[in-house]
């Protein structure tokens, strides 16, 4: 997520399902312009990860028998807008969810878009749909 092999503008949008919550901290911001990189103006981008009230970070060294080294760390939807904001991202929408069947973590969505720009280089709204 932080050097994606793709041309620039060339994305009409990203999916990124539980997979932010094992990008570091300080990664997230390459992350995030990457995927502004990427998007064509007025492409979107949807985030899904855990969250809870507080964030947290886990690590395990141990999965099914194998020896891993999997890091997770938990963010709040505005933790997350924060980054995107400065990555030249709009957050448009952000959702939280309780746990439900067998999760133990609340689940969050954040939709966010790269602004349409106009020739003068200012964000525009995209025009509307008929």
């Amino acid at each position: 997520m932080t050097s994606l092999d793709l041309p620039d503008g060339t994305l009409g949008g990203i999916l990124a399902l539980y997979s932010t919550i094992h990008v570091p901290d300080d990664q997230l911001p390459r992350a995030f312009a990457e995927f502004r990189r990427t998007l064509t103006p007025g492409g979107h981008v949807l985030l899904a990860f855990q969250t809870g009230d507080e964030p947290g970070r886990l690590h395990l060294a141990e999965r099914f028998g194998h020896e891993i080294d999997l890091r997770y760390y938990w963010r709040t939807p505005e933790q997350i807008a924060a980054p995107l904001t400065a990555a030249g991202l709009e957050p448009v929408a952000r959702v939280r969810r309780e746990p439900t069947g067998d999760e133990l973590r609340p689940r969050a969505f954040v939709l966010a878009r790269r602004p349409v720009e106009t020739t003068a280089g200012t964000p525009a709204e995209p025009a509307p749909r008929t």
